[in-house]
């Protein structure tokens, strides 16, 4: 509770002084452009931040949705001369190509103070390239929890587990009543891609799982070797995996869960799996449908795999500047999480400003992991390694998915695509 009085102190005297929010600044006439990938809900309750902005400070801002084309549409943007004010990127690597060009201005010493105040270090390290900071994370997403039946699990009076060992033992249990324990999405290879870095945060540790990131270390390392291992205790037993897991879409391993009739037990992936439990089936999140952090694997401290949108800018006059001091401050965040669907690595948004338990819990992880925190690691990579679909990382690890007893075989094939990414 005190934490809470804190934060809404904090908002309150932002509010008075105008500076972190853009309230008191005259910006009438001028217009800002902001590309984004969100469209539909997404895109409605982002367009409630920016107009607060707009109605406290006269400026006109104009959302232009972009969906998984954004990073097509902003670099034929920046190529024809007409880049937008802001844009929102999901990919970390993508920002530093852009910075590293020349199209990004780095941030003002205003927002960089809030960036700073704001959000552990770990994220303005995200934003960094060669020692000046370009963007912060202004929506994330918890890509370390497991989502499970309630039914489920007290058919065999099971609690959640908090290691991997643990997690086995309840599998085999479910398993016995004649239910799937877990359903994988295996037809889209950026689940599997999530799995392992959970489980290589865990037993290798957040030093070496940045060195993997950077290609610092190969993938035939022995630390890559242990987190497949693991990996396949739970993948290598037909018993405990849903059939037919390579065939399986996203939407579709959750469904399986919590849709009627239901085949399996449990499902891992990101908060937004909570929207496809209340778009597609009857099941109540908080009630049917509930979630544990991904467990310790090997003793491992408490970590958290995030990934997000991360606001940059390509122009630098003073509506753009303001606008990006406002994106970075907690009250714009505050905006959208009473809304729901939202997440944010920004501590100082009051945790009540979450609308349900769930989403407060979710949210929390974020902030209480602190430094232990690491983004999306294929979302680092270069995209023919880390984000083509049938190619690189995704398709080794669906071959993974099918013979999880060809440990080396895999690391090979990673390295040799991953050399061959990173060299391009």
């Amino acid at each position: 509770m005190r934490k809470q009085w804190i934060a809404l102190l904090a908002l309150a005297a932002a509010a008075c002084s105008g500076g972190a929010t853009g309230a008191g600044q005259d910006l009438g006439g001028q217009t800002v452009e902001v590309v984004g990938p969100w469209t539909g809900d997404e895109q409605k309750n982002f367009e409630q931040v920016l107009k607060a902005f707009g109605d406290r400070t006269g400026a006109e801002v104009k959302y232009t949705p972009a969906g998984d084309e954004l990073p097509t549409v902003v670099q034929t943007r920046i190529s024809g001369g007409t880049p937008p004010n802001i844009a929102l990127v999901a990919q970390p690597g993508l920002v530093a190509q852009f910075a590293k060009a020349g199209s990004l201005k780095p941030l003002s010493a205003d927002v960089e103070k809030a960036v700073t105040e704001h959000n552990a270090g770990v994220w303005k390290q995200l934003g960094s390239v060669e020692g000046k900071l370009y963007g912060f994370t202004f929506k994330t997403a918890n890509k370390s929890a497991f989502w499970y039946s309630e039914k489920a699990f007290q058919q065999v009076g099971a609690t959640p587990p908090a290691t991997w060992d643990d997690l086995i033992k309840v599998s085999r249990a479910i398993s016995e009543t004649g239910l799937a324990p877990v359903s994988v999405g295996g037809a889209d290879g950026w689940t599997l891609t999530d799995w392992f870095e959970n489980v290589y945060l865990r037993t290798a540790g957040p030093e070496n799982y940045d060195k993997l990131a950077k290609h610092e270390i190969p993938w035939t390392d022995p630390s890559v070797k242990k987190a497949l291992e693991e990996l396949a205790k739970l993948w290598g037993d037909p018993t405990l995996i849903a059939a037919g897991a390579l065939q399986t879409e996203f939407p579709k391993s959750v469904i399986n869960v919590f849709g009627e009739p239901s085949s399996a037990a449990m499902v891992f992936e990101a908060d937004f799996v909570a929207s496809v439990i209340t778009t597609n089936t009857k099941a109540k999140v908080g009630e049917d449908a509930k979630f544990f952090p991904f467990p310790s694997v090997a003793g491992s401290k408490d970590a958290v795999v995030a990934g997000g949108d991360m606001a940059v800018q390509f122009k630098d006059d003073r509506a753009t500047t303001e606008l990006m001091k406002f994106l970075a401050s907690p009250e714009s965040g505050k905006i959208w999480a009473e809304l729901g669907g939202f997440l944010s690595p920004n501590k100082d948004i009051p945790e009540t400003a979450y609308p349900d338990a769930v989403t407060q819990d979710l949210a929390q992880r974020i902030v209480d992991a602190g430094d232990n925190v690491r983004f999306d690691m294929s979302d680092l990579a270069p995209a023919a390694f880390g984000g083509t679909k049938g190619a690189g990382e995704w398709k080794d690890l669906q071959d993974f998915l099918a013979d999880p007893k060809n440990v080396d075989g895999i690391m090979a094939r990673l390295e040799a695509n991953a050399a061959k990414a990173y060299a391009g």
